[in-house]
């Protein structure tokens, strides 16, 4: 047997110590490096939500504008339930469980008077994380025009309100209920409002709100109006990207997959919740919608359908009008066409002091010749 050579020893434990050394260097270097990164991220998304605010700010600035001539407008600021248990890590916490807060428009016809009653409209945005903004603008207008009074809701989940509301959100949960706490607010606080003509209209996300909203509140609506609506998620899963199924099964957000808890998105999904129609109600889809394919909305019908409520219910599939998605939000003769059937709907549930009866009737909304 061989003598242990003590030099070759040292030299071992030299060469193991600088390896050791070496190593911990770069895992301290790779941790950094993903610290930084981390770090970069954070950054990167406290700017995003800091220029979605300004963008909020200077969005504002255009609403009120575009309407100032027309209508009193006030954005008010108020409450709706307290967040999802997975949205609150420490339920013992200072202010745990108390209300949600949110913002939400309202327009008043300019020349309003408070001795009369006016019927109410209750507008959410569309979008998983939207806003109400110009799109919605000339429609607003052509409400005021007839004599509605509008509110819009920022609901949970609404861009432009910071980190908080962007992480509130809870798709087809208590986002409704936001929803109706703006309708509950306007009657609550201006008594020219008519509590007996209440309707809600919206489009994509926005129709899933108004959908949602009378199937879980039927006697605070007396019509209703969805159009190209988000109506079956299970579905939309499908159909849909993975960045975009990603955005629901978020942590923040639902949680889990369509796969993980499939009962979750039936439970959202206005297609799922046709046997609780009791409101009138108006849908209208396009086929070549890009966003909310035609499937999901012929499956509200079909639903509607087969739970007898056809007395109940309107329907018009319009075939590949231009603009898409956006067909009757948007300014051609077509779409505006399409907005005097929505119009002629409520007006035969609501009453409003002005109706519009043919396209002539729209020049009183822009003052034109």
């Amino acid at each position: 047997m061989k003598k242990l050579n003590l030099k070759n020893i040292f030299s071992f434990i030299f060469l193991l110590t600088a390896f050791c050394f070496h190593s911990n260097l770069h895992a301290q270097a790779n941790k950094d490096t993903d610290q930084s990164i981390d770090d970069l991220k954070r950054q990167i998304r406290s700017l995003q939500f800091n220029l979605s605010s300004i963008e909020k700010g200077t969005m504002d600035i255009l609403l009120f504008d575009a309407v100032r001539d027309i209508a009193i407008t006030d954005k008010v600021y108020i409450t709706g339930p307290s967040l999802s248990t997975q949205q609150t890590p420490n339920p013992t916490a200072q202010g745990a469980g108390n209300p949600f807060r949110f913002y939400a428009y309202v327009f008043i016809p300019k020349d309003y008077s408070a001795n009369q009653k006016y019927p109410l409209l209750v507008f959410p945005h569309g979008g998983v994380h939207g806003s109400f903004d110009t799109v919605y603008i000339h429609i607003v207008r052509e409400l005021i025009a007839q004599g509605y009074v509008v509110v819009a809701p920022e609901y949970r989940g609404s861009t432009g309100y910071g980190q908080g509301s962007y992480y509130a959100i809870d798709y087809g949960g208590k986002e409704i209920a936001d929803t109706h706490a703006s309708r509950n607010y306007m009657i609550d606080n201006y008594d020219f409002i008519d509590r007996n003509r209440v309707g809600i209209l919206g489009w994509s996300h926005g129709g899933l709100h108004a959908l949602m909203n009378i199937f879980d509140y039927p006697k605070d609506y007396q019509a209703a109006y969805a159009g190209v609506p988000v109506s079956d998620l299970i579905a939309r899963m499908g159909y849909k990207t993975e960045g975009y199924r990603d955005l629901f099964s978020a942590d923040y957000h639902i949680g889990k997959t369509a796969y993980e808890d499939v009962n979750e998105y039936r439970r959202r999904s206005p297609a799922w919740n046709a046997e609780k129609l009791k409101t009138p109600l108006l849908v209208h889809t396009n086929t070549n919608d890009e966003d909310v394919n035609v499937l999901e909305v012929e499956h509200l019908i079909k639903a509607l359908k087969a739970e007898g409520k056809e007395n109940l219910f309107q329907y018009k599939i319009y075939e590949d009008i231009p603009g898409g998605h956006l067909f009757n939000r948007m300014d051609f003769k077509e779409a505006r066409e399409s907005r005097l059937e929505i119009y002629k709907f409520f007006s035969n549930h609501l009453k409003p002091n002005k109706p519009f009866s043919s396209l002539n009737d729209f020049k009183v909304a822009y003052y034109l010749k």
